[in-house]
């Protein structure tokens, strides 16, 4: 998550330099682009709830899935999905539009909430949808799918207090795990030193492992982490990172591969510093991420969690965008639409700061195409490069 081998990235860029094209959307969001093939792949919304407009009603109110060409930004299809009601009045920061799709050679993949999950073909038909939960969240909905051999996996803790598992082809539900409350982050498949495959979901108050084949849970540790949980987690060499929460314990790592609770057997630090909405990224035994709210970036070394350098970027402000490490950097994107760029090694070194600000707010995390760079606000789609 959040880690590319791309090579050539930009290192500079603005509306007037290494700007590619930039596409207006349909409407606001806060869910990243996904490449495929020729495509782009992009989630917004429409009809309720836009910010800096007045008025609007839920009976209004659609989600968008659209496929964007990649050479030029030219919209090729726009899905609009009519929301099921009732939804929030208001959903706090970030939207009706937080869940990134997911993309296999057959078929989209799209969760928009209560609305449901859908799929669809590369020629935006429609295929299937199915029903994971009907309950809402003041916070919205923000877990994406993940895809993992014949399967696609919901986190719908805001929905249901439940991680599904669909079957690709149909929608069918497969399994279903209970209890998973106050989860905003997506699911990760991981690899334990056994070789078992598990699938890794944090929950207020614990890290839990379950047979992404079956649903059976492996197991929890507690996190001491007393707040809802929006980072996803990354792992390494079987081992498992994870940041949540505003105070106290931020941070920890725990070894994969054990069995019931592991607190104490397998848990192998914790710490007070961390985020409560972005994602970190792991490269050659440190952890990098940019707090959410103090304008920080961080890096700490993996085995012990200790701080290399904790480092105050100017005037960042907030940062909801997860870290994206590609090309020897590290790029942290800020809400208002400027993006800091460090040198990724546990040295602190800033290389550039880009501004690409447009008057609207930039929520979703940047992603790859090829040697550029796409990054989405709740207006445009901009790719950056040559």
């Amino acid at each position: 998550m959040g880690t590319s081998d791309a090579k050539g990235l930009p290192l500079n860029w603005g509306e007037s330099e290494n700007l590619a094209w930039k596409t207006e959307l349909p409407g606001p969001g806060a869910s990243s682009p996904i490449v495929f093939q020729d495509r782009i792949y992009l989630t917004c919304y429409t009809g309720f709830f836009i910010p800096g407009e007045s008025g609007g009603s839920q009976e209004d109110l659609k989600r968008h899935l659209i496929a964007v060409r990649r050479s030029d930004g030219g919209v090729i299809w726009d899905q609009a999905i009519a929301a099921k009601l009732p939804e929030e009045d208001r959903i706090r920061d970030h939207g009706f539009a937080a869940n990134t799709p997911a993309v296999d050679d057959e078929r989209i993949y799209a969760f928009f909430g209560k609305t449901g999950v859908f799929a669809f073909d590369h020629s935006g038909k429609q295929l299937w949808q199915t029903d994971v939960g009907s309950k809402t969240h003041g916070w919205g909905t923000s877990a994406s799918p993940v895809l993992y051999k014949d399967l696609v996996f919901i986190n719908a803790s805001v929905e249901s207090a439940s991680l599904v598992a669909l079957d690709r082809r149909t929608g069918e539900e497969k399994w279903r795990a209970n209890g998973i409350r106050d989860s905003w982050n997506t699911p990760l498949v991981i690899t334990a030193k056994s070789g078992r495959q598990e699938l890794i979901v944090a929950k207020q108050g614990d890290v839990l492992a379950f047979n992404p084949d079956t649903g059976e849970q492996l197991w929890s540790c507690k996190t001491d982490i007393g707040w809802y949980m929006v980072p996803s987690v990354v792992a390494d060499d079987g081992i498992v990172y994870c940041l949540g929460g505003r105070s106290g314990v931020a941070g920890l790592a725990v070894r994969a591969g054990g069995s019931g609770d592991v607190t104490e057997t397998h848990r192998l630090w914790t710490s007070i510093k961390g985020s409560n909405v972005t994602s970190p990224v792991y490269l050659d035994g440190h952890l990098y991420w940019m707090n959410d709210n103090r304008g920080i970036a961080y890096c700490a070394e993996a085995d012990s969690g200790k701080i290399v350098y904790e480092e105050r970027l100017d005037r960042a402000g907030q940062v909801y965008a997860s870290a994206l490490l590609a090309d020897g950097k590290l790029y942290y994107l800020t809400r208002d639409g400027r993006m800091f760029v460090l040198a990724a090694k546990p040295k602190f070194e800033q290389l550039a700061v880009n501004d690409l600000r447009d008057r609207s707010i930039f929520n979703g995390s940047p992603a790859v195409d090829g040697s550029r760079l796409l990054i989405r606000s709740d207006k445009y789609l901009y790719c950056v490069g040559k």
